[in-house]
């Protein structure tokens, strides 16, 4: 068993390629303390590869670079993608040595790329496989093991191979099922159009919390706000968001006071996120790094307020300058404060 209990995650920030590196999540962190974040998706091959490189967990290493975060961002869950179960295993011990509080399985990516790597919704095909990874990957790992995945792939997409699917996987030892509320074709659509054409069925998400009510249930996909969240976790264990958080992570503000019944944090404003990065950016920056890899998940930050734009395009043309600091985010969070954001 792991650490900390699956269960007690109501809310989470959903595992997003090219948007929720390092950078945003000490961003999310600054407006949750309490949600569970997840990496991106790290491919179980490419950690075995990199751990047996000379330095790869020294700073800049390649290990480091998959697998290095700010403390500041726990919890937080690896996600990775593959289908060896010896792979999945050493991913596994990688991610409890690197101190992450969960490892998640990725069975729900159905992008071309992810399937001639044989993982993602590809997995759901075969559910055996699948177990047999998560029990490889429990065996090697106090942490809990995870699964991310769809409700359904192509024409198998009956409720009874879902619950079969998931009946599978909790008996090999996963102990929290994140669930996209949509099937995926696997030809035929891209991943952005399997994330709106497929139609949204978390009816069949409710059907499986209710017949296996000693599971963790997470339903994810199509929930764009703090009410909908609400209203989803009257059904399930936790709810799950994707781009409307990235899109919008100032609407998300109200999470640990309404989900989680935790008020010791006043709600975040534009300016206070953006000075909770200064010391994140201080840090990178010693490392030689390039401001804007942070300062590119700020420009969703501020929207439908007086000067929004000007604000936003201030901070691109700035923090784009290669050698811009962190005082490129003070004079950002100053402006802010001036407009009382």
């Amino acid at each position: 068993m792991g650490q900390i209990d699956p269960a007690s995650y109501r809310f989470s920030v959903a595992p997003m390629m090219d948007y929720t590196d390092r950078h945003f999540r000490v961003l999310m962190r600054q407006i949750s303390r309490r949600s569970l974040l997840y990496t991106e998706m790290v491919v179980a091959r490419a950690l075995h590869h990199a751990r047996l490189e000379p330095g790869s967990s020294q700073p800049d290493g390649r290990l480091e670079r998959l697998l290095g975060f700010d403390p500041v961002e726990k919890p937080l869950a690896l996600q990775v993608g593959g289908d060896d179960p010896a792979l999945l295993a050493e991913a596994a011990q990688l991610a409890a040595d690197w101190g992450y509080d969960e490892i998640n399985l990725n069975v729900g990516c159905p992008s071309e790329k992810v399937q001639k790597g044989r993982f993602g919704a590809c997995l759901m095909a075969d559910p055996a496989q699948v177990a047999r990874c998560v029990a490889a990957m429990a065996a090697a790992s106090p942490l809990p093991v995870t699964v991310k995945h769809r409700i359904g792939i192509d024409e198998r997409d009956s409720y009874a191979e879902l619950l079969g699917f998931v009946d599978s996987l909790a008996a090999a030892g996963a102990q929290r099922f994140a669930v996209h509320a949509r099937k995926a074709w696997l030809a035929g659509l891209d991943p952005k159009q399997n994330r709106t054409i497929p139609p949204l069925r978390p009816e069949l998400v409710h059907q499986l919390k209710r017949d296996r009510a000693d599971l963790t249930i997470e339903l994810n996909g199509g929930l764009t706000s703090l009410e909908s969240c609400l209203e989803q976790l009257q059904l399930v264990d936790g709810a799950m968001v994707g781009r409307a958080a990235y899109g919008h992570p100032l609407q998300w503000a109200g999470v640990d006071r309404q989900v989680f019944a935790d008020d010791s944090q006043p709600e975040a404003t534009a300016s206070s996120v953006v000075r909770g990065l200064i010391p994140h950016a201080e840090r990178w920056r010693q490392r030689g790094k390039r401001l804007w890899p942070i300062a590119r998940h700020l420009v969703h930050l501020v929207e439908g307020v007086e000067g929004a734009r000007r604000w936003r395009q201030g901070l691109t043309r700035a923090a784009g300058c290669r050698d811009a600091d962190p005082s490129v985010l003070e004079a950002a969070a100053l402006a802010l404060e001036e407009r009382g954001y």
